[in-house]
C-alpha cells in the first residue's frame, strides 16, 4: 500500500503542475495522468483523486497556513514543484487521519528530492517541520 499512495502522490503532484503551468481543466490533467500512468490500481487512482480535489478545495486554508510558516518564501515565490509538494503534504497532515504526519513528511522530501531542486529536499523539510511546531499539537 505504500507504493501505491508514493505513486499517487506523484501523480497528483503532476496533475497539480499541469493545471499550475499550462491552465490545463482539472478533468483533462486527470485523465491525461492515469493515461500516462497504466499500471495504476482503482485503489491508486481514488488516492490521487482524493489528494487533488482535497488540495484544490482546501487551497485556501492550505496556502494560509503555509503562508505563516514561510513568511521569506511564501507560495507565491516558491518553485511550483515545491509549492504543490507543500501543499499535498499539509492536505494530508491536516485532512488524511489514515497517514502518519511523519510518513507524509517524509514522503514529500523524497517527491522534493526526485522532481524539485538540489536544494528542494532541505527546503520541504524545514517548512514542514515549522508547520508541525506552529499548527498540530
Amino acid at each position: 500500500m505504500q507504493k501505491a499512495k508514493r505513486d499517487a502522490r506523484e501523480t497528483a503532484l503532476n496533475v497539480l503542475y499541469q493545471i499550475n503551468v499550462a491552465g490545463t481543466p482539472l478533468g483533462e490533467a486527470l485523465d491525461a495522468a492515469f493515461d500516462h500512468q497504466h499500471d495504476l490500481d482503482a485503489a491508486t487512482h481514488d488516492y490521487v483523486r482524493r489528494l487533488v480535489f482535497g488540495t484544490l478545495d482546501n487551497l485556501l486554508d492550505i496556502d494560509s497556513k503555509l503562508r505563516t510558516v514561510s513568511i521569506k518564501w511564501p507560495p507565491k515565490r516558491q518553485s511550483i514543484v515545491d509549492r504543490n509538494i507543500l501543499r499535498i503534504a499539509v492536505y494530508e497532515i491536516d485532512y488524511v487521519d489514515s497517514v502518519p504526519d511523519v510518513v507524509a513528511i517524509d514522503e514529500a522530501i523524497e517527491l522534493a528530492k526526485k522532481y524539485g531542486s538540489t536544494e528542494s529536499g532541505r527546503f520541504i523539510s524545514g517548512i514542514l517541520g515549522d508547520y508541525l511546531r506552529q499548527f498540530v499539537k
